[in-house]
């Protein structure tokens, strides 16, 4: 791989109501999808080298990434793959669930360079694991049920401020004006609501991103009110003269937004003795593809990553 260049120097992130005065967590866990999307639009329309093919979003993930992991400082760090950004079940559930992605789910120009991403993290060892028939936060959810310490997870979706937990788990959002660390105190700024209680917020407003409906003639302010005096859907339920059809949707979308944290799967190991885990296909995929030097920047940031006491092992 050559010698590794200096990992890049961070802008400054703005942080949430809540100044969280350490940097440095036991757990990084990466929407991956949020970070691809995100790192194939912000280099959509820049031309690839002469004569190669365009891995520009591969380049820019990679970047992103050594970026996070030197700005967070994590003892543990893993990938979660969306294997279905639209479950079956869910539709079922919600026909309009993410139907305006249906024409082009994953951009024609990004598809050939899923596969070369999922291959650069494996040969550098970082774990990347999806669920067949779940999305990325769902594998999220149950990794924050099975983890220990403090977790940030880095994601562009609001459907992951469902997770957050103080002290424990807090979401890092990007933002225009940087990364926005989302805790309790930040989702109760925001909307209004009990820090704990964004996926009962989501339901009764709905989420036209997500294709969520929402309640009939419900929007923000009517939501948040309703989780201040019910305290959540089951209360809702409970508490209000609702007809057939707005229970129905209730009920449904208790089961459709709310990220599924039970699912069958173990913690990944979340570090390597050593770094890279397979170099030969490393320098070979790496060589193929162009992307020495962003490879080589990912693996100076997992090479730094802070020590785990023996106690903790």
């Amino acid at each position: 791989m050559g010698a590794a260049p200096a990992a890049p120097t961070l802008r400054g992130a703005r942080v949430g109501a809540a100044q969280w005065r350490t940097v440095g967590c036991d757990w990084l866990l990466i929407d991956g999808s949020s970070l691809i999307f995100r790192a194939f639009y912000g280099t959509r329309g820049s031309p690839p080298a002469a004569g190669a093919r365009d891995v520009n979003a591969v380049r820019s993930f990679l970047e992103r990434l050594a970026r996070l992991i030197v700005q967070r400082r994590p003892r543990r760090l893993a990938v979660a793959d969306d294997e279905a950004w639209r479950p079956d079940w869910r539709v079922e559930l919600i026909p309009t669930y993410k139907s305006h992605r249906v024409a082009e789910p994953v951009p024609a120009g990004l598809v050939p360079q899923l596969p070369i991403i999922r291959d650069l993290l494996e040969a550098i060892g970082i774990d990347m694991v999806g669920v067949p028939e779940h999305e990325a936060e769902d594998v999220i959810a149950t990794w924050c049920k099975l983890a220990s310490g403090t977790i940030e997870i880095a994601s562009g979706d609001r459907d992951l401020f469902a997770l957050v937990e103080d002290p424990r788990v807090r979401v890092l959002y990007p933002e225009k004006s940087g990364t926005t660390v989302i805790d309790e105190a930040e989702v109760t700024r925001r909307y209004e609501i009990p820090g704990r209680r964004y996926a009962d917020f989501a339901i009764l407003r709905g989420d036209p991103s997500d294709g969520l409906p929402g309640l009939r003639g419900v929007g923000s302010v009517s939501a948040a009110g309703m989780i201040r005096r019910h305290g959540d859907i089951a209360g809702v339920l409970r508490e209000r003269r609702l007809g057939e059809a707005d229970r129905a949707y209730l009920e449904r979308a208790m089961s459709v937004v709310p990220p599924v944290a039970d699912l069958d799967i173990p913690l990944p190991a979340g570090r390597r003795d050593a770094y890279p885990a397979d170099e030969q296909a490393l320098r070979r995929l790496a060589a193929a593809h162009g992307v020495g030097d962003s490879c080589a920047r990912l693996l100076d940031a997992v090479a730094k990553l802070p020590a785990i006491p023996a106690s903790e092992e």
